[in-house]
C-alpha cells in the first residue's frame, strides 16, 4: 500500500536526523548576501553545454539529502514525475517540465554543498516565517536579526511580485535561468517555485504576491501532486520509456542547454 499525504514530508519520522542537520545547515547559511554571490558565480551560464539526456545521465548518481520521502536516484524521480503527470493525461510542457525540473542539482556537480542546491527555500531578504520547515535553525542566521532583512518586507515592497523576490539559492532558482526562454509561464513557476513550499502549501509569504502569482499558484499546486506525491510508486522502467522521452525533449530541448 503507498503512503498517504500525511506520511510526505514527515521530518519527525526520519530516524537519523540527517534532514534536520541538512536544514541546520541550510538556514544557518542562506542569507541575502549569499544568493546575490551566487547568482553572480552562476548565471552567466558559461560552465557547461550539455543536453537533457547527457544532464539526466550527469546527475544519475546524487541522492538528495534534504528528501524523507525517497533514495531513488535523480533519474528515476525525474521519469517517476513526468511518468505521473502523463498518466493523468496533462499537457506535453508539464510532462517535459516533470522530466528536468531538478535538473539545477548538476550545482552539486560544479562543487555546491547540498545545504545550497536542494531542500525547501524561501524568500531572503525579509522575514523568514515560521511556516518554513525547521524554522528554528533561523536564529543562527545573521539576517534573522539585521535591521532591514529581519522585517516583514525588508527590502521589498507589498504585492511586489515574486518575480522581484530573492529565493534561497538552489537548484529551482538556477534551473529558471537555464530554461526560461524555452517553456511556458506555467512550466516556469512549477520549476522555479516548486520547492517554496511555506507559499504554495502553508500560504505564507502572500504578502508579496501579486496577481499573476495568485493565478500561478493552482499550477505550482498541481505539479507537487506529480513530483511529491509519485516518490511512492514504481521504480521507472528507461528502456521502456526513453523512446517517449528523447521525442518529448526534443521537442522542447532540441539543442544543448548552457549551464
Amino acid at each position: 500500500m503507498g503512503k498517504l499525504a500525511k506520511d510526505f514530508r514527515n521530518y519527525d519520522a526520519e530516524p537519523t536526523g540527517y534532514v534536520r542537520a541538512f536544514y541546520r545547515k541550510n538556514h544557518e547559511h542562506q542569507t541575502f548576501d549569499f544568493v546575490q554571490q551566487k547568482k553572480r558565480e552562476y548565471l552567466g551560464l558559461d560552465r557547461e553545454r550539455m543536453t537533457v539526456w547527457e544532464m539526466l545521465d550527469h546527475l544519475d548518481d546524487i541522492v538528495d539529502e534534504s528528501d524523507p520521502d525517497t533514495t531513488f536516484t535523480q533519474t528515476d524521480h525525474a521519469l517517476q514525475t513526468a511518468e505521473a503527470a502523463r498518466q493523468a493525461n496533462q499537457p506535453r510542457w508539464m510532462i517535459a517540465t516533470g522530466l528536468i525540473h531538478d535538473l539545477g542539482k548538476v550545482l552539486c556537480k560544479f562543487g555546491e554543498p547540498q545545504w545550497a542546491v536542494v531542500g525547501d527555500t524561501n524568500p531572503v531578504g525579509c522575514r523568514f516565517s515560521p511556516k518554513i520547515v525547521h524554522a528554528e535553525f533561523f536564529e543562527r542566521n545573521p539576517d534573522a536579526v539585521h535591521p532591514v532583512y529581519s522585517t516583514e518586507l525588508g527590502v521589498y515592497e507589498r504585492g511586489c511580485g515574486l518575480q522581484h523576490v530573492h529565493m534561497s539559492w538552489g537548484h529551482d532558482e538556477y534551473l529558471y535561468h537555464v530554461v526560461k526562454e524555452r517553456l511556458p509561464l506555467e512550466a516556469l513557476y512549477m520549476i522555479r517555485y516548486h520547492s517554496f513550499y511555506s507559499w504554495h502549501r502553508e500560504g505564507a509569504y502572500d504578502y508579496l504576491c501579486d496577481d499573476q502569482d495568485r493565478a500561478m499558484l493552482k499550477w505550482v499546486r498541481a505539479f507537487n501532486r506529480y513530483d511529491l506525491y509519485s516518490k511512492d510508486d514504481a521504480k521507472p522502467d528507461l528502456g521502456q520509456l526513453r523512446a517517449y522521452y528523447e521525442d518529448l525533449t526534443q521537442e522542447y530541448f532540441p539543442e544543448p542547454l548552457s549551464w
